[in-house]
């Protein structure tokens, strides 16, 4: 049972780190946004984008938000595989 529930967490975060990447990627090809899977990809990761872009200016023609989130996701991951090991082991 526990072991299911650290592997939906692992693929549910997982899952989303590739859509960050993918929605970044889709930036460099402006034509892709217009798409309803990039439709569905604004919808489901600018809410989380949104707060870091404004904390965080652009360098230039570079946005690296995107970055700080990753590592802020990736922080999250390992916070919760944390608190769930504590209340499942």
């Amino acid at each position: 049972m526990t072991t299911a529930i650290f592997t939906i967490v692992y693929y549910a975060f997982t899952v989303y780190q590739f859509m960050v990447i993918a929605y970044v990627l889709m930036s460099w090809v402006p034509q892709m946004r217009e798409t309803p899977i990039g439709q569905l990809l604004e919808r489901l990761v600018e809410p989380f984008l949104a707060p870091f872009r404004r904390f965080i200016p652009p360098l230039g023609f570079i946005d690296i938000s995107p970055i700080v989130a990753l590592i802020a996701l990736n922080f999250a991951h390992r916070g919760l595989n944390a608190i769930l090991q504590q209340l499942l082991l």
